[in-house]
Order: structure tokens, then C-alpha cells, then sequence
């Protein structure tokens, strides 16, 4: 990666009100070896709300998100509070552009609440940071890994959040660090 460029953490409506921005900052910088700046987004989310879902569409957001990426950031991952969907699944954590530039999570069913079980802070900023990892993979080319252990395992619900690990596989690490070198 550059020296010149940053993971801006493009924060979507008030996700900085619940979860700890310090601690997501401080592993993505370590993971990814890059400088990271803290940003409010100006998008308004309920401009991509689909009522019949009562959600809000992941794809759209992240094309708005394209217009406010600066031009001095390599990656931008936002950060929302709102459940997220695509229109070929029920809902989504997140979602990225493979090998692009942006990508987003939601905390919306990474929370203990959605379930109603009562909150949880360190479990729900777990989850997240493990999610902001995985969609900030993406964006640097990474696919879903077939490792179980590995932050790139594919989640299609909560338990499988919490099941796979917390960092890249030997694998996974080697291909996004030759991906970083080719920025």
C-alpha cells in the first residue's frame, strides 16, 4: 500500500453512538498495516430503505458511498447501524466490492438485541471487527476461504459469525499482502 493513502472508516447514520471506534481503528490499522482516519458519512440511508423488506439495500449504498471515497484513501469501509440486504438473500453483514475500493458492514444483527438476548458490547464489537476484516478482504481481492478459523470463512447466520476466527489463514494473509504490494 502506499504511504500517501489510508482505510477511511466512513461512519453511515449513528453507528458511532454504539460501537467503540477506537478499538475497530486501532485493528484495522494493525491488520492491515495502513494509516485509517475516522469520516461522517452524508449519505441519508433511508434514501435505499425498501419498505416491503424493512431493510436497507447494501448495493446502493455502497455505489454513494463510491462519490465520498477521498481521493487520498486506498479503502473505505462504512460502518451502519441498519439492517442491510441484496435482493438474492434475506439480509447480508456486509457487503464489498471485490478488488474495488469500498465496502460496508452493519451491526444491526451482529448485536445480541436482534435476537432478544440482552446486550453484549466486547461480543458485538467482536463480531464487528470480524466482519469489517472479512469485507475489507474483499476489497483487497480475497474470496471466501474454505477454513473455518479464517476471518474470510463465508457467515450465513450469527453462529457462524461467531464460529470462525478472528484473523486471516496463512493463505489468505500471503494473497492480501502481495494484493496490499500492488497498490
Amino acid at each position: 500500500m502506499k504511504k500517501d493513502t489510508y482505510i477511511d472508516i466512513h461512519i453511515i447514520g449513528e453507528a458511532d453512538t454504539v460501537i467503540g471506534l477506537r478499538e475497530v481503528e486501532e485493528t484495522i490499522r494493525k491488520e492491515f498495516r495502513s494509516a485509517t482516519k475516522i469520516s461522517r458519512s452524508t449519505i441519508n440511508p433511508e434514501n435505499f430503505y425498501d419498505p416491503s423488506r424493512k431493510q436497507y439495500h447494501s448495493t446502493k449504498i455502497l455505489k454513494e458511498m463510491l462519490d465520498e471515497l477521498p481521493a487520498d484513501a486506498s479503502k473505505m469501509i462504512g460502518i451502519i447501524s441498519h439492517d442491510l440486504f441484496i435482493p438474492i438473500l434475506t439480509f447480508v453483514f456486509g457487503e464489498a466490492q471485490l478488488d474495488g475500493n469500498v465496502g460496508i458492514v452493519s451491526f444491526a444483527r451482529l448485536q445480541q438485541e436482534f435476537y432478544g438476548l440482552p446486550p453484549n458490547q466486547a461480543l458485538l464489537q467482536r463480531r464487528l471487527i470480524k466482519e469489517i476484516k472479512h469485507e475489507l478482504g474483499h476489497t483487497f481481492g480475497l474470496i471466501h476461504c474454505s477454513l473455518r478459523e479464517c476471518v474470510m470463512s463465508v457467515a450465513n447466520n450469527i453462529a457462524d459469525v461467531d464460529a470462525k476466527g478472528s484473523t486471516f489463514c496463512e493463505g489468505c494473509n500471503e494473497l492480501l499482502r502481495r494484493s496490499q504490494k500492488g497498490q
